[in-house]
């Protein structure tokens, strides 16, 4: 178990706690125990009890509770409070605008079960009345709710990715050959319902024992049929089918899966492709392109956009790739909210052949993220140019995330702001704005002489909350007319901004930064999910800020800040 989930086991202990009335010390110790385990430095599951024991705000008692964590995945204390408190009211911990304080209440005085009881006693206006509640959070908790609701099932693009090619190379090996990934995953949308995967029928009986026999799945006996396996990745709630269909038949199946209801209404010479496809002899997509004298459109592609027309005349781009990227923008240390300090994020950046990090920290009004102080700025920026010396060639550029203030301004005065290579303005606090107030307000970091990069644009927070509504094409202009960059935040619960504005950004000359946001060495990782959506949005590596060398880079930002000063 890492840190973090070792961590997070503790602050649901900690707020069940608190849920079922527990004392204020015991809720306390839980709480103390998670916060400085997630920044502690070395991983807690090669710890012996007694070095457990001497991690600040553990102590030997908690620490005998972590070693059951670490070897269990819970402990004795958690599984009592799992058993006392109803599954439905531990799950209204998740709503939005109430705390284990007010879930207390609900539970205790409403007699609210779960989500749906509360739903229902929110619409009857019963929640309002009751004292520390009101109407603004009554109408908060049905708002998170409702979007609850409207996500419910549908699963991260990246809890997807690995795994449903990882089968689709079992499945072809073991169940039939011609078995092809096609959905949600084949289309790389950044939310997914399920994996799905197109076979032949050969032997049918064969094919479905077979799959039955796959250590990596579990099936759903009460939703499968007689050619239709349905079930879920084991141990996991990711639903999988694997639909078997006719040599004839697979090739129009597979390509209605493969595209959105607009693609198919887009024509080919005039005929419709949906027409197309259900006349068609073909076996392979690679064999109906060809035959229509087109290029091959990717699934990820198939959007009803201009892929057709792009197709027609041979210009679908050749886009950016993993391997493009020269460098890590974007990122957090133990100076605000990360869990790896910057000697370990810079060290294992160089590690992954990177040649440059940049280093963005929360700024001071994050102080829920232990935002930078200026003195701390300043003693951040001399270890980075002690640790420029060190690891030279490879460079480590400051920079900061500074809050969008409510009037649209930064963090810092200018003679600080000067003082970093770029900064990534972005909005953190004061999220319910209506489109205008947003769209203002994030024009207004825009036009600051010091925005490099504008750092997630709607706030979203997929299948967790909407983002704030703005203005997509009125931002896009403003970081036009004023040389900003846009990032596509590749932490797979923001992918923001969302690959349908991409090409209008590249039409604009926007220039387009993949950051991570990682918060810790594993979070680099992210970048791949960022690549996905730029290929969605048909990024080539020229429309990529971070696809530029060191040497390319620090041009610009020199470059940059000179016309600052002028």
């Amino acid at each position: 178990m890492s840190n973090k989930e070792i961590a997070s086991i503790l602050k649901l202990t900690a707020s069940l706690s608190e849920v079922n009335g527990e004392n204020e010390f015991k809720v306390k110790s839980y709480s103390v125990a998670a916060y400085y385990i997630e920044k502690h430095d070395l991983p807690l599951k090669n710890m012996s009890l007694s070095e457990l024991s001497q991690i600040q705000g553990v102590g030997k008692s908690m620490a005998s509770k972590i070693e059951q964590i670490i070897n269990e995945h819970t402990f004795a204390d958690l599984a009592i409070l799992q058993k006392t408190i109803p599954a439905g009211v531990a799950k209204m911990l998740d709503v939005k605008g109430i705390g284990p304080k007010k879930v207390r209440i609900l539970w205790q005085e409403l007699n609210i079960l779960d989500l749906d009881a509360l739903y229902i006693a929110c619409i009857d206006n019963k929640v309002a009345q009751i004292k520390g509640f009101g109407d603004k959070i009554q109408e908060e908790i049905i708002e998170d709710i409702e979007f609850k609701k409207s996500v419910q099932g549908y699963h991260h693009y990246a809890d997807a990715e690995h795994i449903s090619h990882e089968l689709e190379t079992l499945l072809k090996q073991q169940v039939s050959p011609h078995t092809q990934l096609m959905g949600d995953v084949a289309r790389c949308l950044d939310v997914i319902q399920n994996i799905q995967y197109a076979a032949i029928i050969s032997d049918i009986n064969v094919q479905l024992q077979k799959i039955d026999t796959l250590h990596i799945l579990q099936k759903n006996e009460q939703t499968s049929g007689p050619y239709l396996w349905r079930g879920t990745i084991k141990n996991t709630d990711m639903p999988v089918e694997i639909k078997f269909y006719t040599h004839k038949s697979w090739f129009q199946n597979l390509y209605m899966h493969n595209c959105a209801p607009t693609h198919l209404s887009q024509s080919i010479q005039e005929i419709p492709i949906r027409k197309l496809i259900a006349n068609s002899e073909y076996t392979t997509e690679n064999e109906f392109y060809k035959s229509q004298n087109i290029s091959y459109i990717p699934a990820m592609w198939r959007e009803g956009k201009d892929e057709i027309l792009l197709a027609t005349s041979n210009n679908l781009p050749t886009v950016v790739t993993d391997t493009d990227l020269k460098g890590i923008l974007h990122n957090h240390t133990t100076y605000s909210d990360g869990n790896h300090t910057l000697t370990q994020m810079a060290e294992y950046c160089k590690e992954l052949g990177y040649q440059y990090l940049g280093i963005s920290d929360h700024s001071k009004t994050a102080t829920y993220a232990n935002g930078l102080s200026e003195e701390r700025v300043i003693l951040q920026h001399s270890e980075i140019d002690a640790l420029n010396k060190k690891l030279y060639p490879f460079k480590i550029f400051k920079g900061i995330e500074s809050d969008i203030l409510q009037d649209g301004s930064l963090d810092y005065d200018t003679d600080l702001l000067r003082a970093f290579d770029f900064i990534v303005a972005s909005i953190h606090s004061g999220l319910k704005m209506d489109e205008e107030k947003a769209t203002t307000r994030l024009i207004k970091a825009i036009e600051n002489p010091y925005t490099t990069i504008l750092g997630h644009p709607t706030g979203r927070l997929l299948l967790q909350r909407k983002g704030y509504p703005i203005n997509h094409a009125k931002i896009i202009d403003a970081c036009a007319a004023n040389g900003v960059m846009i990032e596509i935040n590749a932490d797979p619960w923001r992918l923001d901004i969302g690959w349908e504005w991409l090409r209008n950004a590249i039409e604009k000359n926007v220039m387009i930064c993949i950051n991570p946001d990682a918060h810790d060495m594993n979070g680099y990782h992210n970048m791949h999910y960022g690549v996905v959506a730029a290929q969605k949005g048909m990024l080539t590596k020229s429309h990529v800020f971070n696809a530029l060398t060191l040497v390319e880079v620090e041009k610009y930002f020199v470059s940059r800040k000179m016309k600052i000063g002028k």
